[in-house]
């Protein structure tokens, strides 16, 4: 393991260099190159896909609105009317509906494991979003200790020059005294 990567990590992260986990040591290795952890994790994700996966988050999506809910409504009330109403005898599925119950059956049949398809790859899309956005807060907080280090050096170099000026006014004042108390022109 890098040096500066396990001495960032004693100094920010609250283990040590050998507990990282892989995401951990990317993101200080990003702080370290200067380099930026941010993607667009959209896009990694859309490559994967097939044909297959796009389907169902489609079947998902059409499944899920409210334009397939009130026309597959009026569907029902279009079929219950036709058959209880208006054709009579000559009804192709009376009264109580058998084949439509097999038609509702076989549509959640297939429509079921569809959509759980889609919420699968939806947990692990918000699996991948949630480590991106990990990686991306550590690295931020990563970069913000960073500044507060340079920021306290920056300080700390400004007291040590503040101190200086000061024993050297001092030294100067001291002298005038001196001399003041002598009677000696001051020498400045």
């Amino acid at each position: 393991m890098n040096k500066t990567v396990a001495e960032l990590a004693g100094r920010w992260m609250t283990h040590k260099a050998d507990a990282l986990s892989e995401l951990e040591h990317k993101v200080l290795q990003s702080a370290i190159d200067r380099k930026p952890v941010a993607r667009n994790v959209n896009d990694s994700i859309a490559s994967r896909e097939g044909g297959g996966d796009r389907l169902a988050d489609a079947i998902a999506r059409i499944g899920g609105s409210w334009t397939f809910i009130l026309s597959f409504l009026a569907f029902l009330v279009a079929w219950a009317g036709l058959n209880a109403w208006l054709l009579g005898r000559a009804a192709f599925d009376p009264y109580p509906f058998i084949f439509l119950n097999l038609v509702l059956s076989m549509l959640a049949a297939i429509q079921a494991p569809i959509i759980m398809m889609s919420q699968n790859r939806q947990a692990e899309r918000d699996r991948i979003d949630a480590a991106h956005d990990y990686a991306v807060n550590l690295k931020a907080e990563i970069e913000i200790m960073a500044l507060h280090e340079k920021l306290d050096e920056i300080r700390f170099q400004e007291i040590i020059l503040l101190r200086e000026r000061i024993e050297a006014l001092s030294t100067q004042i001291a002298r005038i005294a001196d001399a003041g108390a002598t009677g000696e022109p001051s020498a400045r």
